[in-house]
């Protein structure tokens, strides 16, 4: 069965596109143009877009939750977790663990490899921990907090079959650049993040094969006219993508702005959502640890650390746009570049004919207003 959504603005490679359609079949699209041309295509299902927005669907590479539930917690909270998500456009994401023992990410590991295999929405894992230093930790239980070495990395490896999609490390832990090395031979991408690096190590772990900053400026040194950190070495390396946490709470927006300036077209947009997305403020925990949410920002009881947030895909698009960056850049970050971050892109990220037939319809106050996930409104 062919469908085509018609009547839209199409906000896809870097453009807007007035007047487009798109075709979806077999959960792929089929097809895209302008105008009535559609109209010579047999066709089952039409969806007037009435003028409004399409992207394709979101790419979430790092977030821990949503409705109540964390991903640590098993195949039931994925699904409530995912659910919250999904509806605020976000179609495929990578499911984001925090630190614990090696034997419990394992176990994790494989319960989100068994999803995976059912689930095609759920890219993988994303290891946030353990290999973090104390210093920088954030939310994360610092008497789990280890150096990295060869067996438990090559155990994490295994638990996940295939489907550890990313790891967050800091590189200057004894061992950190052997086990940057180590992961991304394991087909692994490779994060700098809860991190005491400076400009020279993180640099180091780049040439070693890190191609991620973990939630920059957030959980590492920031940027000193003596001193760039490891922040600035990513903004200055092609090969490195730089996520950022658009709720205007984790970066200040001018800081936002300053990030797509200074990397153009290597922004990833994420949520790091804990589970109180899409849910009421009040108390949580997040790896163990107490929680309390308040209008929407998430910190630690003890410390008063930021603990992850609340945010969702559709938010942080509209906290950029109106921040002054172009729609198709902002869709980009959401999209193409998380994709191609994690090396699916092409499949996902893209309505170009081919690919995975994800989508978001979007009014104009980029308010989502619909949802297909392989070409079906979800």
């Amino acid at each position: 069965m062919t469908t085509v959504l018609h009547s839209l603005r199409l906000v896809d490679d870097g453009i807007v596109t007035d007047d487009a359609w798109v075709a979806f079949a077999d959960g792929v699209v089929l097809a895209r143009g302008t105008g009535a041309s559609w109209r010579e295509m047999p066709v089952a299902e039409t969806v007037d877009g009435g003028g409004a927005y399409l992207t394709p669907g979101f790419v979430d590479i790092h977030g821990h939750g949503g409705g109540g539930a964390a991903f640590d917690d098993g195949a039931e909270a994925i699904a409530t977790a995912r659910a919250v998500h999904r509806a605020h456009g976000t179609t495929r994401a990578v499911l984001s663990l925090v630190t614990a023992s090696i034997d419990d990410l394992a176990a994790r590991v494989g319960v989100i490899a068994d999803l995976a295999e059912r689930d095609a929405t759920i890219l993988g894992s994303h290891l946030e921990g353990p290999f973090l230093d104390a210093g920088h930790k954030g939310a994360h239980t610092e008497g789990l907090l280890r150096a990295p070495d060869a067996e438990s990395i090559a155990r994490l490896v295994d638990a996940g079959r295939g489907t550890v999609r990313q790891v967050t490390l800091a590189p200057e832990l004894p061992g950190g650049l052997a086990a940057t090395a180590q992961f991304v031979a394991a087909g692994v991408a490779v994060a700098v993040g809860h991190t005491a690096a400076t400009e020279d190590e993180a640099a180091a772990a780049f040439d070693a094969g890190a191609t991620l900053l973990t939630h920059a400026f957030n959980a590492m040194p920031g940027i000193h006219h003596r001193a760039p950190g490891p922040i600035v070495a990513a903004m200055r390396d092609d090969r490195v993508t730089l996520e950022v946490i658009a709720d205007g709470f984790h970066v200040h927006p001018h800081v936002i702005a300053l990030a797509f300036a200074q990397a153009p077209g290597r922004i990833a947009l994420i949520t790091d959502a804990m589970a109180a997305a899409g849910a009421a403020d009040g108390h949580y925990e997040l790896g163990g640890l107490a929680v309390t949410v308040i209008d929407g920002a998430a910190r630690l009881d003890v410390g008063g650390a930021i603990a992850g947030s609340t945010l969702t895909q559709d938010a942080a698009l509209r906290l950029v746009v109106a921040g002054g960056l172009p729609l198709p850049a902002a869709v980009a970050a959401l999209t193409t570049v998380p994709a191609r971050a994690i090396g699916v892109e092409g499949r996902y990220g893209s309505l170009r004919p081919g690919a995975a037939a994800d989508a978001v319809l979007l009014d104009d106050a980029l308010t989502v207003a619909g949802v297909w996930v392989d070409g079906i409104r979800v």
